[in-house]
């Protein structure tokens, strides 16, 4: 069982930087980022909007960045501490979203699309003002 913990979010004014962790967790036995082929993601949703893509990595440290995001938001892994990041810079009202974190194993397509993750974190909310 494939487990994800995220934290970070937080509120912030226009511009503003956060930064936000997801800790994975594999079977018992198994350091996830060391014994496991992946694709991890980092997803959104705003209220009233369909959740949608912002950036992904891979075992091999291959990333994906969706328009939006590019060149404010660095995704990043720790493969000792299991971790996954997303650095998130200049910060605009519109990333005002919960950020999900996903995970999709035993493969190393870095792909965004939402029904390929099966194992998905329970949300972080970020805030930013105007």
């Amino acid at each position: 069982q494939v487990q994800l913990v995220e934290s970070g979010g937080g509120s912030v004014q226009t511009g503003g930087s956060l930064r936000l962790s997801c800790a994975a967790s594999g079977y018992a036995g198994y350091a996830f980022m060391r014994d496991y082929t992946y694709c991890m993601g980092w997803f959104r949703q705003a209220p009233g909007r369909q959740r949608e893509g912002v950036a992904a990595i891979n075992s091999d440290g291959t990333t994906r960045y969706e328009d939006p995001v590019k060149g404010r938001f660095t995704v990043s892994q720790d493969n000792a501490k299991n971790t996954l990041y997303l650095q998130m810079n200049s910060l605009k009202p519109e990333d005002t979203a919960m950020y999900f974190c996903a995970a999709r194993v035993g493969s190393k397509w870095v792909t965004l699309e939402i029904a390929e993750f099966g194992y998905w974190g329970q949300g972080t909310q970020v805030t930013v003002s105007s």
